[in-house]
């Protein structure tokens, strides 16, 4: 399932979660590929280039739709804060809605990246119009290894490879499966909406 906009059919209304990736790719001033962190080398480096982008749309998982209604009309108490961690190609074989942290068996997590936890979602602020991001500071990962990566999660724990907290949802890029090597970063934009029909 390469994702879904998830509809509130009864009131006319769907909630989407749209989600942005960018890889960029950095060189030497003598125009060769750094695989080193780019902070961490000491040789001088060209300006990065955009290695690829993605596109594309988050299945919100049956537990990510309950914290939604339970933080909204519940009054429950539930977590603010959010992190995104990457999925890994190999070993895949579906997403479902009744994936969890604890159980996901249709695919793994990709821990190619030097950050010491999961990168946070840091939204801009207060929804507004019905929606909210994190385009001002997306979740960035410093690539430190080669990589398939097949696409991404919003999860409330930032732990890498963790199996608590609540998942919201995950998804495949929409491209198609993407390469990543060390010394390349990897930054997430993950937009939440609900609209009206």
């Amino acid at each position: 399932m390469r994702g879904q906009v998830i509809p509130f059919a009864a009131h006319g209304m769907g909630m989407r979660v749209h989600r942005i990736f960018t890889c960029w790719q950095w060189f030497h001033r003598d125009g060769s590929r750094c695989h080193t962190p780019h902070d961490q080398c000491n040789r001088e480096h060209l300006p990065p280039v955009l290695g690829w982008k993605d596109e594309s749309d988050n299945l919100v998982v049956t537990l990510g739709l309950n914290a939604l209604l339970d933080n909204t009309f519940n009054a429950a108490a539930g977590s603010v804060n959010w992190y995104v961690g990457l999925v890994d190609n190999s070993g895949f074989s579906a997403y479902a809605a009744g994936n969890t942290m604890a159980s996901h068996s249709g695919w793994a997590e990709s821990v190619v990246y030097s950050n010491a936890t999961r990168p946070a979602w840091t939204k801009n602020g207060a929804a507004s119009g019905g929606a909210m991001s994190n385009s001002s500071s997306k979740a960035s990962f410093t690539i430190n290894n080669t990589a398939t990566i097949r696409g991404s999660f919003l999860t409330s724990d930032n732990v890498k490879s963790g199996t608590d907290g609540t998942l919201f949802g995950a998804a495949d890029f929409t491209g198609g499966n993407r390469s990543v090597v060390s010394g390349d970063t990897l930054n997430g934009q993950i937009d939440l909406s609900v609209t009206a029909a």
